[in-house]
C-alpha cells in the first residue's frame, strides 16, 4: 500500500500544481490535494482566515495535531474555492450547511456557485470541485487492523461482503479501503448522511475492477446516473469522488500555500 495505487478508472497523471487562471466547464472535475502538516506559523495565518464557527469546531479537538490540520483544512477549501471566485477574497466566503452536514457557498445562485466536497484523514485533504452536478469525496489513510470482516459485516452489503471474501488475501486490505471511499463519496455526494445506510447499495470491489455504482436498493436505474473515481492522493492514503452524472474531464491539483495565495 505504500505506493501508488491504480486501476482501469484511476487518472493515470501525477497531482500538478494548479494553472494561473482556473475555469470548471461543464462536466469538468477538478480535485485536490493538500498536506494539513504545516509549520505553525502558517497554521496561525491559516487560522486569520476561519469564521468564529470555524474556529469554535477547531478548538473543540483535544489533540492540538487535530486542531491544527482541521484548521489547515478548512483554510485550503477557503484558498481553493475563492480561485473560482472572481474578486472573492477567502474570508469573503461563507458557507451554509444541509440537513445531514454537505456545505454549500451561501449568499450565492446555484448557477454561480462551484458545487465542491471535501474530505481529510490523518495529514492529508481532498477537495473535488465542479458547477453543474452534485459531487461527493472521501479520502482514508489505510489502517490495515481496521479492513477486517466485521467492519464489513457491519456496514457493507451482502454482494460488497462476498466479492471481498472472494479476493486473495494480499488485496483485502486494498479492496476494503476501495470499496469504502467510494460508498462515502456517493453518500456524502447525495447529502443525506446516515438516512442512506451504507449496506442499502453496492460498488465494485476489487482494485483490478472500475470503481462503479452497481445498485440501489429500491431506486432501481441509480446506478446508471453516477460515475465513481479512484483517488491515490498519498503514499497509504485511499480516495475516491462520485459525480452526478459523467465526467467529460478530470483535473488532478497540488495544492500548495504558495501556488494558492
Amino acid at each position: 500500500m505504500e505506493g501508488r495505487l491504480q486501476n482501469a478508472r484511476e487518472d493515470p497523471r501525477e497531482w500538478s500544481l494548479p494553472a494561473d487562471a482556473l475555469r470548471l466547464a461543464p462536466g469538468e472535475v477538478h480535485v485536490w490535494r493538500a498536506s494539513l502538516d504545516r509549520p505553525d506559523a502558517y497554521a496561525a495565518e491559516v487560522a486569520a482566515l476561519l469564521s468564529d464557527d470555524e474556529l469554535r469546531r477547531g478548538a473543540r479537538f483535544r489533540r492540538d495535531v487535530d486542531r491544527d490540520r482541521f484548521v489547515a483544512a478548512r483554510g485550503a477549501l477557503r484558498v481553493i474555492l475563492a480561485r473560482y471566485l472572481a474578486g472573492m477574497a477567502p474570508t469573503d466566503l461563507k458557507f451554509r450547511y444541509g440537513s445531514y452536514g454537505k456545505p454549500s457557498l451561501d449568499g450565492m445562485s446555484v448557477k454561480d456557485a462551484p458545487r465542491f466536497n471535501m474530505s481529510h484523514s490523518g495529514a492529508w485533504a481532498v477537495y473535488a470541485v465542479t458547477r453543474d452536478r452534485e459531487i461527493g469525496v472521501d479520502v482514508e489513510q489505510v489502517r490495515a487492523e481496521l479492513a477486517g470482516d466485521p467492519i464489513a459485516e457491519r456496514f457493507f452489503s451482502p454482494l460488497e461482503v462476498r466479492s471481498l471474501r472472494a479476493l486473495p488475501p494480499e488485496l483485502r486490505v486494498e479492496a476494503f479501503f476501495r470499496c469504502w471511499t467510494c460508498k462515502e463519496a456517493y453518500v456524502k455526494a447525495r447529502g443525506e448522511g446516515l438516512s442512506l445506510p451504507l449496506d442499502r447499495f453496492s460498488v465494485t470491489v476489487s482494485p483490478h475492477e472500475p470503481p462503479a455504482l452497481l445498485s440501489v436498493d429500491d431506486a432501481p436505474g441509480e446506478d446508471s446516473r453516477w460515475e465513481l473515481r479512484a483517488l491515490s492522493p498519498a503514499p497509504g492514503y485511499v480516495g475516491a469522488f462520485a459525480a452526478d452524472g459523467a465526467v467529460s474531464r478530470l483535473e488532478l491539483w497540488h495544492w500548495s500555500a504558495t501556488a494558492c495565495d
